[in-house]
């Protein structure tokens, strides 16, 4: 008989049985047969003794006799279940008990099986079998929960299991971290509130929504909206639930705007570029049209720039560049204001909805604020300071105008500023298509 207090180790190759029987005969009897199955094999002739080398061996399975003096089977198989280490190993009652309310009592402490006595040994063998290989099964199943567990917890993507509703069962701990949660915060909440996406039809539940990934914006906790690739797809055909994955594209999105900026912005300057002011142009003269109010363009150049820098030298030419659009950005005021550089010493700013009157008036404010700066330009024949020529033109176009036309008649007001003698603003009102068609049909 084996030394419960020196008891090795299970195999971990062979299954491990326990006996926990006050009776020798009895434990021999199984012993024995325990062996000849093939199973490693250990014996206790009390409750204290089966507690300890459970814990220390933890066999696959318990053969536990009820009335034992001392600790009786059923409070040993309370304490069996308590622990930790012994909870899930499955315990079947031996008794020569069998009345109702005994098996009952065996089974609500715990037990997975119940075996009268006598014991019919060929019963207790099918009856271990079918234990080892309920518990191997869930074994299998728990190993491949806890792998699941520990992936779905070590994601650096966020997931949702969400029901089709859109009531949030489970998040995972990088969806909390994204969004701003405590765990278990985001358990309960709804997909539509957190979704700034009317279009993912969440609010018809989100069967709607479909498979496959969309960019959305996710609401998080602090109430700022977070740049995300959600991608939706039904856990199963008839359970009705949904997993979320959500990607956070924030920086990838913050990254991608600043690219998209740099590319209509123009390097030196900060200010817009030509391409930027191109599209603006013509959105705008769109929309003038549409509204049929003015729109108003002026041309800046500045003047003997090449005497500027062929004297300060180039760096120092960049410097007085750079002042400049800072000077025409300040009075580009409104969201329908832009100004630009449109190359080398040439500048442009357009003034929607906005009058030849009040065009012309902004244009000398601008002349008069670079002047003010008092920039040295020795080599000008012009003035001690940097100056600049001006010319505006103002247009309430129509879809027979052509956009170029606008451009032209500013250039060419630029021009006479600087056939005028320079550091002057020179101001037009452009002739519209149907102007052209009216007065020819006056003749």
């Amino acid at each position: 008989m084996t030394n419960p207090a020196t008891a090795p180790l299970a195999d971990p190759r062979k299954p491990a049985i326990l006996i926990v029987d006050d009776a020798p005969d009895n434990l021999g009897v199984l012993r024995s047969m325990m062996l000849r199955q093939g199973y490693q094999t250990f014996v206790a002739t009390s409750g204290d003794r089966a507690l300890d080398i459970a814990q220390r061996v933890k066999p696959d399975v318990i053969l536990l006799d009820v009335v034992m003096p001392g600790l009786d089977g059923l409070e040993t198989c309370r304490r069996l279940k308590a622990h930790p280490a012994t909870a899930r190993i499955p315990v079947i009652f031996m008794s020569a008990r069998g009345d109702t309310a005994d098996i009952v009592a065996g089974f609500d402490t715990g037990a997975a099986d119940y075996i009268p006595k006598p014991l019919r040994l060929e019963e207790v063998c099918a009856r271990v079998r079918a234990q080892l290989r309920l518990r191997s099964s869930t074994d299998t199943q728990s190993e491949q929960a806890d792998r699941l567990r520990t992936i779905v917890n070590s994601m650096d993507q966020g997931l949702l299991i969400v029901e089709a509703c859109g009531r949030v069962q489970y998040a995972n701990p990088a969806c909390d971290r994204y969004l701003g949660y405590a765990p278990e915060e985001l358990v309960g909440l709804s997909l539509k509130d957190l979704l700034d996406c009317p279009e993912a039809g969440c609010c018809e539940g989100l069967d709607a929504i479909g498979n496959g990934t969309r960019e959305v914006k996710i609401r998080h906790r602090d109430g700022g909206l977070r740049a995300m690739d959600l991608t939706m797809t039904p856990m199963h055909a008839t359970d009705g639930l949904f997993v979320a994955l959500l990607h956070d594209i924030t920086h990838h999105k913050q990254s991608e705007d600043a690219l998209q900026r740099a590319a209509l912005l123009d390097p030196l300057t900060k200010i817009a570029n030509r391409r930027h002011f191109d599209a603006f142009l013509e959105k705008e003269w769109q929309r003038a049209i549409r509204n049929a109010q003015p729109l108003s363009l002026v041309v800046l150049d500045v003047d003997h720039f090449k005497l500027y820098n062929d004297t300060l030298g180039h760096a120092a030419g960049d410097v007085c560049l750079q002042r400049v659009a800072r000077t025409l950005q300040d009075h580009a005021a409104r969201p329908t204001d832009l100004a630009a550089r449109y190359g080398g010493e040439e500048f442009v700013l357009l003034f929607a909805e906005t009058p030849a009157e009040n065009a012309a008036r902004l244009a000398e404010m601008i002349r008069t604020a670079v002047e003010a700066q008092e920039i040295p330009n020795p080599r000008s024949p012009t003035s001690t300071w940097l100056t600049v020529s001006v010319g505006v033109a103002t247009i309430v176009p129509t879809q027979l105008d052509a956009i170029d036309n606008l451009f032209v008649c500013a250039d060419r007001a630029m021009y006479a500023a600087k056939a005028g003698g320079r550091n002057r603003v020179e101001a037009t009102i452009v002739g519209t298509a149907w102007d052209v068609v009216q007065d020819a049909a006056l003749y």
